[in-house]
């Protein structure tokens, strides 16, 4: 099913959002297909948390293969399922394990294949860490989106719930809940008790364009735990072009200064809205359409495409995946 832009299907009786793309369909109810990626497409580039280079090619997988990561670098046969009894860390990012074979920072690229509608696809990389790149998820939406998609002969399998599943953090005051419903919908509130961000929200539902109103958000961190993760080495392949930094609290001349040795960028300096100098927002409540983003991609975890109304308050990655593996025990 080739498409440029936002396309679609021969049989144009009406217009539907499927995962955030554009799709024609018949007006009468038909089987959806499973799709998967029409080439290769390799991406190259630093890990967030480790620094280490990797080089990552997606790539078209058969039917019912559903989404698998492949250590290349460790020997045939070295893989991981992305399924949510295959997390094995949570820490400022979702990893999955199976055996010898782990990688981390997978939810940029599951959530964008979610949101490009891609049932099926390989991911082969060469080290341990998905590449950054930009910080969004709009690098794969860039190279894939233009070569559209192969149809496969097999029926999407749609994740539908039979009862609400819901998890809560009552420390953390975080809330997933997932419930049955007709159509996908997602909504998620962000509040970090900041004056800059203050209380965002964001959705995603068949009335959202994923590509152009989620996929391209950027990760974003807070000046003072950057200042943190920086000299403890928890994040060695940051810098002002992949994340949005928050400057919550007064910081000095010398702390600013302190910053732009470490990103090796000269003249860093705190604007006027709280946010350091480097990037310019793509939305007013970018931050919380990368929560979205993530809680997207760490979702798919859950097996395929949910077909259930989703909210989130104050989620993250930890509650997120034990959401994703709860729906997975309903299965």
């Amino acid at each position: 099913m080739p498409y440029s832009g936002r396309l679609v299907n021969r049989n144009i009786e009406n217009n539907h959002y499927l995962c955030g793309l554009k799709f024609k369909y018949k007006v009468e109810k038909e089987m959806q297909l499973q799709q998967t990626l029409r080439k290769n497409y390799l991406f190259e580039g630093k890990g967030l948390h480790t620094g280490k280079v990797a080089k990552m090619i997606v790539g078209p997988a058969p039917a019912d293969t559903g989404i698998v990561f492949r250590r290349t670098d460790l020997g045939e046969g070295m893989q991981v399922e992305a399924l949510a009894e295959n997390v094995s860390n949570t820490a400022r990012s979702t990893t999955i394990s199976k055996g010898e074979a782990s990688v981390s920072t997978i939810e940029h690229i599951l959530s964008a294949l979610t949101g490009m509608g891609v049932d099926n696809a390989y991911i082969d990389i060469d080290n341990v860490e998905v590449p950054i790149l930009d910080g969004s998820a709009k690098p794969y939406i860039d190279a894939i989106w233009a070569d559209g998609f192969v149809q496969q002969e097999a029926p999407r399998r749609y994740i539908e719930l039979k009862e609400a599943v819901e998890i809560v953090n009552e420390e953390k005051g975080s809330r997933v809940r997932i419930e049955p419903a007709e159509e996908f919908s997602y909504d998620i509130k962000v509040d970090f008790n900041s004056r800059v961000l203050g209380v965002q929200h964001a959705v995603w539902n068949p009335e959202t364009v994923y590509a152009e109103q989620i996929g391209t958000c950027r990760t974003f961190v807070f000046f003072h735990e950057l200042e943190f993760l920086f000299s403890n080495g928890l994040v060695k392949g940051g810098d002002v072009d992949n994340a949005i930094v928050i400057v919550e609290h007064p910081v000095t001349k010398e702390q600013v200064e302190n910053m732009s040795r470490l990103f090796n960028i000269p003249a860093l300096e705190v604007r006027e809205d709280g946010y350091l100098s480097n990037l310019q927002l793509r939305f007013k409540n970018e931050c919380a359409r990368h929560k979205l983003l993530d809680l997207i991609g760490d979702l798919r975890l859950c097996g395929g495409f949910l077909k259930a109304k989703v909210t989130a308050e104050k989620a993250g990655h930890g509650i997120n995946t034990t959401a994703a593996k709860a729906v997975r025990q309903t299965l």
